[in-house]
């Protein structure tokens, strides 16, 4: 999807939860049975509990690797922070995954960070780290926030003092660190697993996010789709 902005209300967030469901009732008539299918079914495994931050990307595929991994493992939020580097996913790399992910843009890591303590999650910074933990041993109990860094020297001394922990995953060969989407992609499948494997962690969206969400997602499926939602909208709630 086109980026979130923080300080802009969303789309659908004037509508009551009633109208919500007459929307969605009405927007996906306009696509398939097997679309609307696919939209029930993969929203119940989406999830705010594990976010991600990349901080100063500048390599398009890297940052499009990472937000197919975050589809792929259901991790609907990702924050972007462009201190230097625009962030450009590429296309053929991210093989239409920015059309199913939430990403949100910063200015500084300061920014990212204020804002997401203030969504409760626990800052965990990707890196070797004297008081790190292994990305297994992880505590999940409260929702996170990955941070990755950029490609040549990681993430800023800013980023590292502003965490709130510091995971590593283990490595056993000459090479010191993993690319950067590799990294993202081995992280968001250790703790997704073990997130989804805890009943203890109330990890899914509620009813209204599931439902505002298949909302955007019929967005993306149809031609023109705000213009849509405009006009049905109109005829609905006259």
């Amino acid at each position: 999807m086109p980026h979130r902005h923080l300080d802009q209300p969303g789309l659908f967030d004037r509508y009551t939860y009633v109208e919500k469901e007459q929307l969605y009732e009405a927007l996906s008539a306009l696509y398939s049975d097997n679309k609307r299918q696919l939209f029930d079914r993969l929203v119940l495994h989406r999830t705010r509990h594990i976010a991600v931050v990349l901080e100063d990307i500048y390599q398009s595929h890297n940052a499009s690797a990472v937000l197919r991994s975050c589809d792929c493992f259901g991790v609907q939020d990702v924050h972007v922070v462009e201190s230097r580097n625009e962030f450009n996913p590429a296309g053929d790399v991210a093989v239409g995954s920015s059309k199913w992910v939430d990403y949100y843009k910063h200015p500084t890591i300061s920014d990212a960070y204020c804002h997401l303590h203030k969504k409760g999650y626990r800052i965990v910074a990707t890196l070797p780290h004297e008081n790190d933990t292994m990305i297994g041993d992880l505590d999940l109990s409260q929702p996170i926030a990955l941070v990755f860094g950029t490609e040549l020297t990681g993430l800023t001394q800013e980023a590292i003092d502003g965490a709130d922990a510091y995971v590593k995953i283990p490595m056993y060969g000459f090479t010191e660190s993993f690319n950067i989407s590799v990294c993202a992609a081995l992280s968001l499948f250790s703790t997704t697993e073990r997130m989804r494997s805890d009943s203890t962690i109330a990890w899914q969206l509620s009813e209204e996010e599931q439902l505002t969400l298949k909302l955007y997602w019929s967005l993306q499926v149809i031609r023109d789709g705000e213009k849509v939602l405009q006009q049905v909208a109109a005829n609905l709630f006259k």
